[in-house]
């Protein structure tokens, strides 16, 4: 498959493009090129995590074990990637950034470009085509459409529409339904779709959210349903790389590093990681040749890498934010901080999760730690925050819950939780507005204003109740106890009388 598109523009140094390959550094050079090696996966999601990620392990996987597994990468909304990536011929940039320095490639494993909203017609026909084999997601945890209380669909008007052929697709459940429908009316053949998000369980919630899209369907998708049970299997995984936003000075090191212009580069760490059940009934790239764990079951990596590695994230999020901190690794060098972050994992991680044979919960915690301290890497505490509604249940409230039925006082969970309701309030510690860019934030404001919450207003007791009551976020029964709605409204006291600095200045070993 070609890509959509053809090389052009660029500032005087040229444009990354097939044609100007001989002109990189030969150790910038992709293992592969576009063109030369088919298609056999579709994914949708653009972004630069998949770019920095699975496109990588993939463009390896086909440089050691060769097979026809190019990527039609599909963008479920904006469209100017899609044009950037046209311009090159489907190439990009991924710089590795630690304090010993920065290494660039460009990866060649992208053979086509699409943009779903434009074009959904052809997204579906890419998903019927027998020749796609593997299907891979990275739309976000909200792009599934499925409530993080309940697991229920969230099945509005539209997409009820498209569901029954009343609207063109343009959801991932609706673009996955037709895409499995046309595959199963031209029998062509089993396929694995693959989520590659953050979510508990992810192959599973993704089965979910296409069952329930199907049961949704009407009678003329029973056979649909039915084949998809023979057909269609849902790999769970855990991936793991800290890749942050790509920004001016991004754009700027990929073209010092390769005398090109490269509008799709992204920066990442080095540390990368990618755990896959395999189960892949039409076969699959040698993803293992390129340092991927192939398992039975990634549930322990992903229970560990969510509420360690992600739950530790987002606590840096939002005390950073709070704090006025631009970038994780400003946020964990507030004094305090690192230490209040490892009783987190030590106190409450540890005893919640049944790791990996092998693995040290504090150990795998002091690495994090260790990660998000890389200066290199500037991943702002803003975008880390944003979705918390939907991030909050996995990261940190599952691991609150297991505590609380284990008898015990999650603390340092509940700290993570008032600085959320914080930074929902909208405003820093210094008086700055903060965005709040969530699935929720029309009842998150509706909640604040029944509770006379926001710069000036509503005390902390008042705040934390009403943001607690909201069923798509919190349990009933976390909700309702006593001693987490102690702790959180404590915490919220805090942070509101004190900020976060000296509400970390406070905490003492016998908190």
């Amino acid at each position: 498959m070609a890509v959509s598109g053809a090389a052009g523009g660029g500032p005087a140094g040229g444009r990354l493009a097939l044609a100007t390959l001989a002109r990189l550094p030969v150790t910038s050079r992709p293992l592969v090129r576009p063109g030369e090696v088919a298609a056999g996966i579709v994914h949708l999601g653009l972004g630069a995590f998949h770019r920095a990620h699975q496109a990588v392990y993939t463009e390896e996987a086909i440089a050691a074990g060769g097979g026809d597994w190019g990527i039609v990468a599909v963008a479920p909304r904006r469209r100017q990637l899609v044009d950037a990536l046209a311009a090159q011929d489907g190439l990009f940039s991924v710089t590795q950034r630690d304090g010993a320095g920065a290494a660039t490639r460009v990866v060649g494993s992208v053979a086509e470009v699409r943009h779903a909203p434009s074009d959904p017609g052809r997204v579906v026909e890419l998903l019927a085509d027998p020749r796609t084999r593997v299907v891979t997601l990275t739309v976000t945890e909200k792009a599934y459409l499925l409530d993080p209380a309940t697991g229920a669909l969230r099945a509005d008007g539209r997409l009820r529409a498209e569901l029954t052929g009343r609207a063109g697709p343009a959801t991932v459940p609706g673009l996955l339904v037709a895409g499995l429908a046309a595959r199963a009316r031209a029998d062509a053949g089993p396929v694995a779709l693959v989520s590659c998000d953050n979510l508990p369980a992810n192959g599973r919630r993704l089965r979910d959210a296409v069952e329930q899209a199907l049961a949704l369907a009407g009678p003329g998708a029973a056979g649909v349903a039915g084949w998809a049970k023979a057909n269609v299997t849902f790999p769970g995984t855990m991936v793991d790389r800290i890749v942050p936003a790509t920004t001016p000075a991004t754009l700027a090191a990929a073209q010092a590093a390769l005398g090109l212009s490269d509008l799709a580069a992204v920066a990442a760490e080095p540390y990368r990681q990618w755990v896959i059940e395999d189960d892949f009934p039409a076969g699959r790239p040698e993803w293992e040749a390129a340092g991927a764990i192939l398992t039975h079951d990634a549930g322990p990596y992903e229970r560990l890498k969510l509420r360690c590695l992600n739950g530790v994230h987002s606590a840096l999020a939002y005390l950073g934010a709070l704090a006025g901190c631009e970038t994780i690794a400003d946020a964990l060098a507030l004094p305090g901080l690192p230490a209040v972050l490892e009783r987190f994992v030590a106190d409450e991680v540890a005893p919640s999760v049944d790791p990996p044979g092998g693995v040290s919960v504090v150990g795998y915690g002091r690495s994090v730690l260790a990660r998000f301290a890389n200066p290199a890497i500037a991943h702002r505490t803003r975008q880390v925050a944003m979705d918390g509604s939907q991030k909050l249940p996995q990261r940190i409230l599952d691991t609150m819950a297991d505590r609380r039925a284990a008898g015990a006082a999650p603390r340092w969970a509940a700290l993570v939780v008032a600085a959320w309701m914080r930074f929902v309030t909208g405003f820093d510690d210094a008086g700055q507005p903060l965005p709040l860019d969530d699935p929720l934030a029309g009842e998150i404001r509706a909640a604040l204003a029944g509770a006379g919450g926001g710069r000036n207003g509503g005390s902390p007791a008042a705040i934390a109740g009403a943001l607690l009551r909201l069923e798509q976020v919190f349990s009933p029964d976390l909700a309702a106890d006593p001693v987490v709605r102690e702790l959180v409204g404590q915490w919220l006291a805090d942070l509101t009388r004190h900020g976060v600095a000296g509400t970390l200045a406070g905490v003492g070993a016998d908190r």
